[in-house]
């Protein structure tokens, strides 16, 4: 009678299986509300230039018809007034200029400019007109070269992006990450930035056309863009985790029963 009653619970115990309801499936696709064949879509930031911000790193190429007029108003290789990457391979045009905690930056000859706040064309214009007060007709140039932005989450290639342009967007951003995965929340795409030493955040819904208009669609140097996992991967996770711990404690009762059904073999032999 013994016997059978343990031959029953281990028949019970290994017939525990859990069993759970599948959930809906979230939408993959974007852009949902856009149901006309054509249209135009919202475009409130159309003229949207970045800003530049303390610690950020320009190049600044001054140039004329008449190169040896401008040569004082670039950086010379090793000038040690000048903070920067100094690399003896590029022309002295093509030092960097740091700006910085003021929001200032050293020209030779001009002295500090303020460069935080401006764009770079804004900036370039600065420039231009201040140098044209000894030069004919120069030429000014400025890139920024520290933009970069860093991709999290539930994307294929989470990354720190170094970007090319000054026109860059959480669209570029997740395209250069490989895209979502399909476990990534694509109506609530959250976008950690910092201005002025202060951090702001706000999240895009990627389903919604209206995010072009958002003043976080278009990137800025240091934005953090996290794409939140779905319920399906917060659940496969926790589901994953109690299987492991399952699994573990089944194996203990298995085996405890094993030994248990083993003396009671050699009781019954006997």
């Amino acid at each position: 009678m013994k016997f059978k009653s343990i031959l029953l619970s281990l028949s019970v115990i290994l017939a525990c299986a859990s069993c759970s309801t599948p959930k809906e499936a979230p939408t993959l696709s974007y852009f949902q509300n856009l149901k006309q064949a054509d249209g135009t879509l919202p475009d409130n930031v159309a003229d949207y230039k970045i800003k530049i911000q303390p610690d950020d790193e320009l190049i600044i190429t001054i140039t004329s018809s008449s190169p040896e007029a401008t040569a004082m108003f670039n950086v010379p290789l090793g000038n040690p007034s000048i903070k920067g990457n100094i690399n003896a391979s590029q022309s002295p045009r093509l030092q960097t200029h740091i700006v910085d905690h003021n929001g200032m930056i050293q020209i030779p000859v001009l002295g500090e400019i303020k460069a935080q706040g401006l764009s770079t064309d804004e900036l370039e214009a600065v420039i231009k007109h201040r140098v044209s007060e000894t030069v004919k007709d120069p030429f000014v140039r400025i890139e920024l070269i520290n933009f970069t932005v860093n991709v999290m989450g539930e994307v294929k290639a989470p990354q720190r992006l170094v970007v090319g342009k000054e026109r860059f967007s959480v669209l570029d951003a997740l395209a250069a990450a490989g895209d979502l995965t399909e476990y990534g929340m694509r109506d609530n795409v959250l976008v950690i930035r910092t201005e002025n030493g202060k951090s702001t955040y706000h999240r895009l819904n990627l389903t919604d056309g209206s995010i072009y208009a958002s003043p976080y669609f278009y990137l800025q140097q240091n934005d953090v863009v996290y794409v939140e996992p779905n319920s399906i991967k917060i659940e496969n996770s926790k589901y994953n985790q109690f299987s492991a711990f399952k699994l573990s404690q089944v194996s203990v009762i298995v085996s405890a029963a094993s030994v248990i059904a083993s003396l009671v073999i050699a009781l019954c032999v006997k």
